[in-house]
């Protein structure tokens, strides 16, 4: 899969977001990067969760949070799981979503084994 096909996929996944929490998020960038072929990682936010944002945040100069997706191991899981790789990149990005908006990796993996951290 090429970048841009990634890429589309990627943007194709922000659009699913639910409109009460893609209205929440602000200053924050979804990046893509390569990873590594054999990395684990799918995903990874970096930044101030929107629960620990106080009244002074983004007073003055506040660099974006960002939510970076790993392609080859997004890729890899896709094939080791046999789902699309829209499905795992869909998965992930909600995975970090989850994150940004301040739920824990205990919290959001809860939410994944009750089948409750869907888009819908």
């Amino acid at each position: 899969m090429t970048y841009e096909e990634f890429e589309q996929l990627v943007v194709h996944a922000l659009a699913q977001v639910p409109e009460k929490f893609a209205r929440q998020m602000k200053n924050v960038a979804v990046l893509i990067e390569e990873g590594e072929d054999d990395g684990e990682l799918l995903g990874l936010y970096q930044g101030v969760p929107q629960s620990e944002r106080g009244g002074d945040y983004g007073i003055g100069m506040t660099l974006p949070d960002t939510i970076t997706l790993y392609m080859r191991p997004i890729a890899t899981e896709a094939a080791e799981s046999g789902l699309s790789v829209e499905q795992v990149i869909q998965d992930t990005l909600w995975h970090e979503v989850g994150h940004y908006m301040g739920l824990d990796e205990d919290a959001v993996h809860k939410r994944e084994d009750e089948g409750t951290n869907r888009y819908s």
